[in-house]
């Protein structure tokens, strides 16, 4: 008896909204401390004025947990 696993929709989306809040939480702590290129610069609309830092630490955090429940969801076991 062997099992396989299929990937769901719902692990895919996660794992996309979790990339994009990490890579944009990262691009948007450099460009606050180095003054690079904002890269995914409409995130940027998600943060209020004054707390940028924080508020990119805490999109890197969310990111982090939405990658994290993508690879739970993912896992679904059929057989």
């Amino acid at each position: 008896m062997t099992t396989s696993t299929t990937r769901s929709p719902l692990g895919d989306t996660l794992g996309l909204v979790g990339f994009v809040l990490i890579v944009g939480g990262a691009s948007g702590l450099l460009h606050e401390w180095y003054g690079w290129i904002r890269f995914l610069g409409f995130l940027r609309h998600l943060i209020p004025a004054g707390y940028e830092v924080l508020g990119y630490v805490v999109m890197i955090a969310l990111g982090t947990a939405a990658s994290a429940g993508a690879s739970l969801a993912g896992r679904r076991r059929t057989g």
